[in-house]
């Protein structure tokens, strides 16, 4: 699932989860992969319940942002 609006990027793997569940009504624990997008949109988050705990992925770009 993609989350429409950019979200601070302070957040980490325990904020995100509380976004999930807050803003999106989703489980963060259902196993899907939840991406956030920073504002300047060269960065991306990505958090997923892997059965054992919250993963955190981050990629930021050199050049280009992410669209969506």
């Amino acid at each position: 699932m993609v989350a429409t609006k950019p979200v601070d990027f302070r957040k980490g793997m325990e904020g995100l989860a509380i976004l999930v569940r807050e803003h999106m009504q989703a489980d963060p624990f259902s196993g899907a992969v939840y991406v956030f997008r920073a504002k300047r949109a060269d960065r991306i988050k990505l958090i997923f319940w892997d059965g054992t705990g919250l993963c955190l992925f981050a990629k930021r770009l050199e050049d280009g942002v992410f669209r969506w």
